[in-house]
C-alpha cells in the first residue's frame, strides 16, 4: 500500500515551552531515528527554539479560534450534523485526506487526565481512525476511575498500540478489558540524554538541593497558600541546618502555567542569599543536566522528577496525579513517602518532614536507583521497537 504522506505523525503536542512535552518528543525521535517523522504542534515557534527542530519535521496545527469565519462555519456544521470531528478535520487538515499518514502517535501523555483535553484526544483518535490510519497512545497515564466510562474504554480499543508509562494505568486498562493493544513501558523521557552546561559558581555539584514548584500544584491545594508556605519553610530549614545550596529550577514556561512565576515568588525572600540560585528557561536536555548535578530533588513537574530519577538523584515528588504515584510505585514498590500529595497539605512544615525522610535514607534511595535505573531507562528506550514493528507491519500490508 502506498501512502502519499509516508511519515509517522506525532500529534496533540502542546509545544516545547513545556519541557516535559519537549522531552517526550526529543527522546521518541531518538528511539526511531530511521523512521521519517512529522510533529504537528500547537506552537511551532517553541519547537524550533528548543531541541526538537533538528530531530523531525515540524508543522503548525491550524487554530480554528484564530479564524472567525472558519470557526462559525465549523461550529454550525457540528451543531446541525452532530459532527464533533469537524473541528479536528480543520485542526489537522494538513495531515488528512490526500496527505493522510499511515501512523499517528498521540504524545500528550496525560491528555486523558483533564476533561477538556480528554474530549480532544477521543475525537482526534476517532478522526484519524475513520480516515483509515492507525493510532498510538504513547507514554500515557489514566486515572482508573476514568476507565469506568464506556466511551473511554471504546476509545482505548481503537488504538493500535497503547504504552502506559506506569503500572497503575496498565492495571486499570487490564481491569477494563483493554489488553491486546497494551504494552507497559516507562515514560520515553527516562531515556533523554542531558546536555552539559556551565553551572554558576554558587552551584555546589553534588551538594545542591534542586527545587521545582508549579502553579498547577498551587491550584490543587486545599488550604490557600499552604504550598508556597511549605516550600519557604523547607528552604529555611535547608539553609539553617546544612551547608547545601538551593537551585530553583523551572520546567514549564507557558504563559498560563509558568513555573518561573511561582519560583520568583519563592526567590524574592532569598535573592540576597548567595546559596540560592534561580535558573532561567532552557531546553529539556540542559535542565536535565542541572538536575543531574543535584544532591537531591524536590519537584512538582513529572518530567523534572523523571530527569532526577533517571540521573540517580534521590527525589521527593510533590504531586497529585496517577502518573506521580504510578512511577514512584514502580521504582520503589510504594509511593508512600516518595510522593507528597499537595491536596493533603494542611500544616506548614509537612514538606520538611517529607524531605527529612528522604535525606535520612539518601544513600539507600540512591543505591536503589543505581540498581534499577539502567534497566528501567533501557526499557523506556525499547518502547521505540514497538513503534518500529507497527510501522513495518503497516508497510507490509
Amino acid at each position: 500500500m502506498e501512502y502519499k504522506n509516508d511519515r509517522l505523525v506525532m500529534y496533540l503536542h502542546g509545544g516545547s515551552g513545556n519541557h516535559g512535552c519537549e522531552a517526550i518528543v526529543n527522546s521518541t525521535c531518538h528511539m526511531i531515528e530511521d523512521i521519517p517523522k512529522l510533529l504537528v504542534t500547537n506552537s511551532e515557534k517553541e519547537d524550533k527554539y528548543y531541541s526538537v527542530a533538528p530531530l523531525c519535521d515540524i508543522l503548525q496545527e491550524r487554530k480554528i479560534a484564530e479564524h472567525f469565519f472558519a470557526h462559525v462555519w465549523y461550529y454550525v456544521w457540528r451543531m446541525v450534523f452532530h459532527d464533533p470531528e469537524s473541528f479536528m478535520r480543520y485542526r489537522f487538515r494538513d495531515v488528512l485526506k490526500k496527505n493522510l499518514a499511515p501512523l499517528y502517535v498521540s504524545i500528550g501523555g496525560d491528555m486523558y487526565c483533564y476533561e477538556l483535553s480528554k474530549k480532544e484526544a477521543i475525537v482526534a483518535n476517532s478522526t484519524f481512525n475513520r480516515a483509515g490510519a492507525k493510532t498510538v497512545l504513547w507514554g500515557c497515564s489514566l486515572e482508573p476511575e476514568l476507565l469506568k466510562d464506556p466511551e473511554v474504554v471504546a476509545d482505548m480499543k481503537r488504538y493500535a498500540l497503547i504504552t502506559p508509562r506506569e503500572s497503575i494505568t496498565a492495571d486499570a486498562l487490564k481491569a477494563a478489558g483493554v489488553v491486546e493493544n497494551v504494552k507497559l513501558y516507562p515514560d520515553p523521557a527516562f531515556s533523554l540524554q542531558p546536555e552539559k552546561i556551565n553551572l554558576p559558581t554558587a552551584f555546589q555539584v553534588g551538594n545542591t538541593i534542586g527545587i521545582n514548584i508549579s502553579p498547577m500544584i498551587v491550584r490543587n491545594e486545599t488550604v490557600e497558600g499552604i504550598t508556597v508556605s511549605n516550600y519557604k519553610k523547607l528552604m529555611d530549614h535547608i539553609l539553617q541546618t546544612t551547608d547545601y545550596s538551593i537551585a530553583l529550577i523551572p520546567h514549564v514556561m507557558w504563559n498560563y502555567n509558568d513555573d518561573r512565576l511561582t519560583l520568583a515568588e519563592l526567590y524574592e525572600d532569598y535573592k540576597d542569599n548567595d546559596r540560592v540560585i534561580l535558573f532561567e528557561d532552557m531546553s529539556c536536555q540542559k535542565l536535565k543536566y542541572i538536575i543531574s548535578q543535584c544532591r537531591a530533588f524536590i519537584g512538582a513537574r513529572t518530567h523534572a522528577t523523571i530527569a532526577a530519577y533517571s540521573s540517580m538523584v534521590p527525589t521527593l515528588v510533590v504531586g497529585y496525579s496517577v502518573k506521580a504515584r504510578g512511577i514512584a510505585r514502580d521504582l520503589f514498590g510504594t509511593e508512600e513517602n516518595y510522593v507528597l500529595p499537595v491536596q493533603n497539605l494542611s500544616e506548614s512544615e509537612e514538606l520538611i518532614k517529607a524531605y527529612d525522610w528522604i535525606m535520612e535514607r539518601e544513600e539507600q534511595i540512591r543505591g536503589r536507583l543505581e540498581t534499577v535505573m539502567p534497566d528501567y531507562c533501557e526499557s523506556a528506550k525499547q518502547a521505540g521497537e514497538e513503534l518500529r514493528k507497527l510501522w513495518q507491519e503497516i508497510h507490509r500490508a
